[in-house]
């Protein structure tokens, strides 16, 4: 967690200087403004006895302001002090792979969001086979982004051990055909 003044506003740029060089070192971050709440603001101090912003916060605990920081890049520790940002890529490829059997849709097995992810969800719980859910709609990124990695435009996508099967078309296709069970158990 990176506790900063609004670092488009602060007179000497510390707080932009400190997101900076977090961003060039591709560290996964979190901010708080602590001009949105005074108490905070003064707490905080009183609670790190650090009596300047920025504060950067590891796993709870205080690294420092911006010279630590600095220091810290110098030195080539602060790649190994703060958590990498995980990149996209390897991302979507950890949450195709979360499951044997991988759905990313709009909405979730319990409630889709759309038509097309009703019908999959109404052929998928037909199908007996285990599987997950991923909301798009929830994560941005991951919405986008999946959709230039699979090359597939559209939602629906079904993947099976880390293959797109493809989208609600391809599914019916398969059902209608018997393909769909021997498909989702891996036995293609």
């Amino acid at each position: 967690m990176l506790c900063l003044k609004c670092h488009f506003h602060c007179p000497a740029g510390f707080s932009k200087q400190m997101v900076e060089i977090l961003s060039k070192h591709e560290i996964s971050f979190s901010s708080f403004d602590v001009f949105s709440d005074e108490e905070v603001r003064q707490g905080l101090k009183t609670f790190s006895k650090w009596p300047t912003y920025p504060q950067l916060y590891v796993a709870g605990e205080l690294i420092g302001g911006l010279d630590i920081v600095k220091e810290l890049e110098a030195s080539g520790e602060l790649d190994t002090i703060c958590p990498k940002a995980q990149k996209l890529e390897d991302r979507l490829k950890a949450l195709i792979n979360k499951a044997p059997v991988m759905l990313f849709m709009k909405g979730n097995k319990q409630m889709a969001k759309c038509g097309f992810s009703k019908q999959i969800i109404e052929i998928m719980n037909n199908t007996g086979v285990d599987y997950e859910t991923f909301d798009i709609l929830e994560d941005e990124e991951v919405r986008q982004g999946l959709k230039t990695f699979s090359n597939w435009p559209t939602y629906p996508q079904l993947y099976v051990r880390g293959e797109l099967v493809g989208g609600l078309d391809i599914v019916k296709e398969l059902k209608e055909s018997g393909e769909l069970l021997p498909v989702l158990k891996g036995q293609n």
